[in-house]
C-alpha cells in the first residue's frame, strides 16, 4: 500500500522519503501475507480439505491446456514455448478462485510462525500443510485416474501423457533440486499478490509461465502428471510416490517455506522490532 504522506521532503534532494516508502511497502506486504496465513491456520480441517481437494482437481486445467496446445501444434523447436502458455491456467483458476494450494501456503503459513514462534503456531502450520497437501494429491489422483480411464478424447489424453513423461527424465535428486526454484517462485506469487491489485492476473501468469519454460518441478502439477502416468501404466506406485512426488514436495518446501519465507521475513524483522 502506498501512502501519500510517507515521503519526507528533506529539501536537499536526498532519497530518504523513497527509502521510507520502500520499507513501508515491504512491511505492508509482510503484514498482509501474515494475516492471510493466520486466517488459514484458524480454518477448520474440513474447510481446508475441501478447498485443497478442489484446488487439486482444478490445477489439472494446466495439463489439459498444455495437452491441447501440444496436440494442435506441429513438432517444431518453438512448440514447447507455446505449449507452456497453458501451464498458468490451473494456477489462475486455483488462486483467483481462492482454493488452497500447498505450494502457495508454504510462505503464508510460515510468516506467522517466524513472527511469533510457538508450539501452537508450529502445530497449526504442520496441520495446514498436511491437510492441504493430502487434499491436493487426492484431487490430482482423482483427475489423473479419470483421464487415464478415458474421460478425455484419445488424442488429447495421449498428448497429456507425452507431456507428463518429462518428469520421468530426472533422478529423484535432480527433481528435488529442480523443485527448489519452483517453490521459491510460487511463494513470490503469494507475496506479490496483495500489492498487485488489478494486475494479479498478469503476476500469476508471468511467474508460473517462467516456472514452466524453466522446466522446474512443481509438486502439485507434477502429481497430476505422475498420477496420470501411474494410472496409464507407465510408472509403478513406488516410483510415483518415492521418486516423482516426494522429491518435488521436499524441494518446493525448501524453496518456499525455507529460502523465500526466511528472506521475506528477514527484510522487515528489524523494523518490526523497532515498532
Amino acid at each position: 500500500m502506498i501512502h501519500e504522506n510517507s515521503s519526507t521532503d528533506t529539501g536537499d534532494g536526498s532519497s530518504e522519503g523513497v527509502e521510507d516508502l520502500k520499507a513501508a511497502n515491504a512491511k505492508d506486504l509482510h503484514q498482509a501475507v501474515r494475516e492471510e496465513g493466520e486466517s488459514e491456520l484458524d480454518r477448520p480441517i474440513r474447510s481446508l480439505f475441501f478447498s485443497g481437494f478442489a484446488g487439486g482437481m482444478a490445477i489439472t486445467s494446466s495439463l489439459v491446456a498444455e495437452g491441447a496446445l501440444h496436440e494442435g501444434l506441429p513438432d517444431t523447436p518453438w512448440r514447447e514455448l507455446v505449449v507452456s502458455l497453458g501451464y498458468p491456467i490451473g494456477f489462475l483458476v486455483v488462486i483467483l478462485g481462492r482454493m488452497q494450494l500447498f505450494t502457495e501456503s508454504t510462505i503464508t503459513a510460515m510468516l506467522p510462525l517466524f513472527t511469533k514462534p510457538s508450539a501452537w503456531a508450529l502445530k497449526r502450520t504442520l496441520r495446514l500443510w498436511a491437510v492441504v497437501l493430502f487434499a491436493n494429491l487426492l484431487g490430482t489422483a482423482v483427475t489423473g485416474g479419470a483421464i487415464a480411464g478415458g474421460v478425455l478424447a484419445p488424442g488429447l489424453r495421449e498428448a497429456m501423457v507425452d507431456i507428463s513423461m518429462g518428469i520421468t527424465e530426472l533422478s529423484p535428486w535432480a527433481t528435488f533440486v529442480n523443485a527448489i526454484p519452483a517453490g521459491f517462485m510460487i511463494a513470490i506469487v503469494a507475496w506479490a499478490l496483495p500489492n498487485a491489485r488489478e494486475q494479479g492476473f498478469l503476476v500469476i501468469f508471468a511467474i508460473t509461465y517462467a516456472v514452466a519454460i524453466g522446466g522446474f518441478s512443481h509438486s502439485i502439477v507434477g502429481s497430476d502428471e505422475a498420477f496420470l502416468l501411474m494410472f496409464a501404466g507407465h510408472t509403478g506406485v513406488v516410483r510415483t510416490f518415492g521418486e516423482l512426488l516426494l522429491p518435488a514436495i521436499l524441494g518446493n518446501l525448501l524453496g518456499g517455506a525455507g529460502v523465500f519465507a526466511l528472506l521475506a521475513h528477514a527484510q522487515v524483522r528489524g523494523e518490526m522490532k523497532d515498532d
